[in-house]
């Protein structure tokens, strides 16, 4: 269930919209400079934090996205929670027709990849999978669980049509918080959050490390 939203301080849609554009802006350029070393680390803490989260809600099918532009490179930790258990399935969002929900399709190490009109690798075959759970990146995200994605609303739109809805796990690194994403009527929220520091249960308020 999306959280009720905070009030917009009176400020008008062009000024929330240019907002929003420059933050999201800074935090991908901060996120792309980061040196590697510094990037090693802190996505070395983002996967114990996920190998936590991930016992507790115990997904069997998981979603992913393949990073882009800087964003937490989850691949390794994907092909480790693969090979723990054969029973698993892993997918990748694809984006089919512009406008319309994206779906998953199946991924695994060896899967044959095309790429999409972003020049993202997605899978070449056609097995949809339904997840459990998605991570979905976050390039600015606040406490109430809103994020900044690049604007297309792609996520937002598919959140909305999935019936039963999957759970979602933001994933980032903290530099992309901030206090508000001044988000808008049509915003998914996220149920869970993970960066470097931790992970929340938006809605319980319930933490771990």
């Amino acid at each position: 269930m999306t959280p009720p939203l905070p009030p917009s301080g009176g400020l008008s849609e062009a000024e929330i919209s240019a907002l929003r554009k420059n933050l999201r802006n800074a935090r991908i350029a901060a996120r792309e400079t980061l040196p590697e070393p510094e990037r090693a680390a802190r996505t070395a803490h983002i996967e114990s934090h996920l190998d936590a989260l991930v016992d507790r809600l115990r997904p069997r099918r998981l979603a992913f996205c393949w990073p882009w532009r800087g964003e937490v490179d989850l691949v390794p930790w994907m092909t480790r929670w693969l090979a723990a258990d054969p029973a698993r399935q892993a997918a990748l969002p694809v984006v089919r027709a512009a406008g319309q929900p994206m779906i998953f399709l199946r991924w695994h190490p060896e899967a044959p990849m095309a790429t999409d009109h972003h020049g993202i690798p997605v899978p070449a075959g056609d097995e949809r999978i339904e997840p459990d759970l998605i991570l979905v990146p976050l390039n600015v995200f606040d406490g109430a669980g809103f994020r900044l994605g690049y604007g297309g609303g792609y996520f937002d739109r598919t959140l909305a049509a999935l019936d039963p809805a999957p759970a979602t796990a933001g994933v980032a690194f903290e530099l992309a918080r901030a206090d508000t994403c001044w988000p808008q009527p049509h915003d998914q929220s996220m149920d869970w959050l993970v960066t470097e520091a931790g992970w929340w249960d938006v809605r319980a308020k319930s933490s771990g490390d």
